[in-house]
This record gives C-alpha cells, structure tokens and sequence, in this order.
C-alpha cells in the first residue's frame, strides 16, 4: 500500500499543532491546595463627615438553641417561621461582638472593650491602633462583653485614656455587685465622667438613654459635617430576631418591657430618619440601616454607601 506524499501544506499543518499536543493530552492532577477555613475580616473602616470610624471584630462565637436567649415568648413555630422566611436556621446562630473607634480628628473615641484585654488589643492592632492612642473609652453598660478588655494580668489596657459612661448605669452597679464592674470598672472611678440622656462625650457625640437591657444602657448618636450614625451597642441583640420582633423577649433583657419599648423608640426614630447605625452583636462589620416593616423594622446592611463618604 502506498502512503499519501507530505504536501507541504499538511507539513505546515503538522508542526503547527505540535506546541498544542500536550495541552491535548490528560493530565496529572496536582496535590490539591491547603483548605484555609472560614476567616471574616477583622476591621471596616469608613468616613462620616469630618470623622473616620471603625468597626473592630472584636470575636465572634456560634451559638445552640437560640430562641433560649431570642424569641423568649414566642412559639417555636413562630420562631421557625421567621427564621426560615430570613434563611437562617432556627437551631443555630452566630453571635458576633463589635467594639467601635471614631477618630473626631482630635481624639481617638472607643466604644465598648469587647471580652478580654488581649482581644481588643489584637483588634487595635488589626486596624493599625495601639491601646496607647485611646483617648476615650465609652461603657454603653457593664456587661461582661462591653467591660471585658479594659484590664488583664498586664493590668489597665488603655493607659492613657478617660472614661465615660452613663450615670444611671455605673450608680446601679456600685451597688448590685458585679464582679466585672467591681474589679475593672469602680477602680476607674476618678477617671471617669457620668453622662445622662443628651450628654456629650465630645463635640458632635451625644449620649442617648436607651434603657431597658441593663438599667441605664446608652446609645449615641455621631454627627459631623451633617452626616449622622448612631452606635446602638445592646438595644438590638439580632439583626432578625430582635428587630423584626421588638416585642420578643431577650434573656439578656434586665427590664424585657423597657427593652422592647427602647426598641421601638429608637429604630423607629433611626428607621423614620433613615440614619445608619452600629449594633454590637449585628453580622460583622455591623452597620447598617433600618426600615419600618409590619409591626416591626427590617435590617439592611451597608454595601458601598459608606464608601462614597470619602
């Protein structure tokens, strides 16, 4: 049988396709890469006005069985309900904890000091801040999670700041017996400003009584340059739970009546006046805004607005 003759087109052909002939072939497969886990990031940082704020994620933990601490006085179909129709489980939560720094320009304002000293200070560090820069540190109340990072074996974390806090709050503390407050707080006591329903912690950062998870819970409210953002700390414990439902009972709630009441004063202020807000234990990095929906609000976090702030 005779073979066809190699025209030189079919040669041309031919060494063409030559470099492609391994990439025809199958290949050996490659150790596959190292799985990493799940990480979230650890800061957010944005402008507001003449302000640069920071939401540190100051931990995070999940949690079994939420509706023993959300949802207490609702029905375990009602609080199925609501979990399936938000797409998140009704066994199983996640809880996260959100100190905030705001630097007015002038002086460096931390909100809440998350569990423990070395968490917060590994949260600082993080966002570029030693504990050493804190002028001011703001207790919105004494809960452990709030007052945690203010001392540990190395003694008091911010050495150089002073401290406010509502007066209701730290004047019930003096007496109900605290080991936290005893031990991290009352010592502070000379270093620290009381502040009721209106005061300034500095220029452009107001106190707002919120009482109700412990008995005198604040909120603030930051105004610079006409932009606003209020730092809500506990008035909210879930983004689904607690805001869809203010009327639905928190175990962490002293007073659960004067919780839901401050619930719906003031996410329907913050809703009414479309003002974004940082809640402690909201989904990191925890800002977002709220809007009136049914007999209750509907959060909806921040994409880009923030941003376009500058």
């Amino acid at each position: 049988m005779t073979m066809p003759a190699l025209t030189r087109r079919s040669a041309l052909f031919a060494a063409a396709a030559l470099p492609l002939a391994p990439a025809l072939m199958p290949r050996m497969a490659h150790a596959s890469a190292e799985m990493m886990g799940a990480a979230t990031p650890g800061f957010n940082r944005f402008k507001l006005g003449g302000f640069e704020v920071t939401t540190l994620l100051g931990g995070s933990r999940a949690m079994d069985n939420p509706q023993e601490t959300f949802g207490m006085n609702a029905s375990p179909e009602e609080f199925a309900a609501l979990s399936e129709a938000n797409f998140i489980p009704a066994d199983r939560s996640q809880n996260f904890f959100t100190p905030t720094v705001v630097n007015t320009g002038s002086e460096l304002v931390l909100f809440d000091t998350g569990l423990a000293a070395e968490g917060i200070v590994a949260a600082l560090a993080a966002a570029g801040y030693t504990p050493d820069q804190v002028d001011v540190v703001v207790l919105t109340h004494m809960h452990g999670d709030h007052i945690g990072g203010i001392a540990g074996d190395a003694g008091v974390t911010f050495p150089n700041a002073r401290y406010v806090t509502g007066a209701v709050e730290h004047n019930h503390w003096m007496t109900a017996g605290n080991e936290g407050f005893d031990t991290k707080v009352a010592p502070l006591a000379e270093q620290t400003t009381m502040l009721d329903d209106g005061g300034a912690v500095v220029s452009g950062i107001t106190a707002m009584a919120a009482f109700g998870h412990s008995p005198g819970h604040m909120a603030y409210m930051l105004e610079s340059e006409g932009q606003r953002l209020a730092i809500t700390a506990d008035a909210a414990n879930h983004y689904v739970w607690s805001l869809q439902k203010p009327d639905w009972e928190v175990r962490f709630d002293m007073d659960k009546a004067a919780a839901a009441a401050t619930r719906r004063a003031l996410f329907g202020m913050l809703a009414a006046d479309r003002v974004p807000f940082v809640g402690y234990h909201m989904p990191f990095p925890g800002v977002g805004y709220v809007e009136a929906m049914d007999d209750g609000f509907r959060y909806v976090p921040t994409s880009y607005q923030m941003m376009l702030n500058g």
